[in-house]
């Protein structure tokens, strides 16, 4: 059975009468969360059409399944991209076509530099990086006005700790805790993280106030992502 389920809204037709397109090129997501991150890129991908993507590009999340679902480590994820793209689950061009790995850098915490550069340069050769430091949460409260100056500017120094905090029933990461403050939202728990990226475009703004370097991220407030999904939004497929 294939370790990774598609979707994608390329084939999804307005009208009958409507012409369909077939694509010309493909965004590949593969992520380190089994739910918020699904959440986020589903709904991305339905929005398709309002964010104007051109009709010759597909955007696909793929969805770990089986025994791969519970799959984070980046090294792993980098192994399940490779599988997908040299099995034929997925339809992959390596002239037009890009796969994208997720993950979030807090996981390299504690090992040694050159575990991290090693990876970066290994999966890089045939992917596209997305790296959050310290984690996804980082990036979904930038889809909020002014969140960096309001709360990830004065609270610089607690999120790339990222510590743990006590809730009165379980334990979460610094950053998570902000999140959940300025949103209402369980991001692990709750599909609602995915209408946060009808504001994705305020996202992508104030993603250029973090670095963007994912070649050197240790110790810094980082995230890629905005500027992958700009990329998206610009490329006509051409």
């Amino acid at each position: 059975m294939a370790p990774i389920r598609s979707y994608n809204n390329w084939n999804t037709r307005s009208s009958n009468k409507e012409k369909q397109i077939e694509p010309y090129k493909h965004y590949y997501f593969i992520c380190e969360g089994q739910n918020t991150e699904k959440w986020y890129f589903e709904k991305f991908i339905d929005m398709k059409k309002e964010f104007s993507i051109s009709a010759l590009i597909s955007v696909e999340y793929l969805e770990k399944t089986n025994e791969h679902e519970r799959w984070s480590d980046p090294k792993k994820l980098y192994e399940l991209a490779e599988t997908c793209r040299q099995n034929g689950d997925i339809s992959f061009d390596p002239k037009h076509d890009t796969m994208i790995i997720v993950f979030d850098a807090d996981i390299f915490e504690g090992r040694q530099p050159s575990v991290y550069n090693d990876f970066i340069v290994k999966a890089s050769k045939t992917n596209t990086i997305c790296v959050t430091n310290p984690s996804f949460e980082l990036f979904l409260l930038l889809h909020f006005t002014n969140s960096y100056e309001e709360i990830i500017l004065p609270n610089s120094v607690r999120i790339i700790e990222n510590k743990w905090i006590k809730l009165e029933s379980e334990k979460i990461r610094y950053v998570e805790h902000l999140f959940r403050e300025k949103s209402g939202i369980q991001p692990k728990k709750d599909p609602a993280i995915a209408d946060l990226v009808k504001n994705v475009f305020i996202a992508i703004e104030q993603e250029k106030k973090l670095n963007n370097d994912i070649w050197s991220c240790r110790g810094k407030l980082t995230s890629n992502i905005g500027t992958v999904i700009q990329r998206i939004l610009e490329d006509e497929g051409k």
